[in-house]
């Protein structure tokens, strides 16, 4: 079936200013968060780590590797976690 040109891809532009600065993480995690909105470090900071377990795609490792992450800029889930 051919393909039409006029359809845009399925992924949301981004400008350069709201580039993300997540880690590295599973696909199924970065889609979670994508999906509800969270493309930059800080704003885990006005979130808790229950917050962002309740996403699903969230686990344990890809809520570590955002600790870690938000730890080596100073900052912490809202939780203080």
């Amino acid at each position: 079936m051919p393909r039409n040109k006029n359809i845009e891809p399925n992924h949301m532009k981004i400008d350069d200013e709201q580039k993300s600065d997540l880690p590295k993480l599973s696909s199924p995690a970065r889609r979670a968060l994508s999906s509800a909105g969270y493309i930059r470090l800080e704003q885990f900071s006005k979130l808790t780590e229950a917050e962002i377990l309740k996403l699903h795609g969230m686990g344990p490792k890809a809520l570590e590797q955002i600790r870690q992450a938000l730890a080596a800029k100073g900052q912490s889930f809202a939780d203080g976690s």
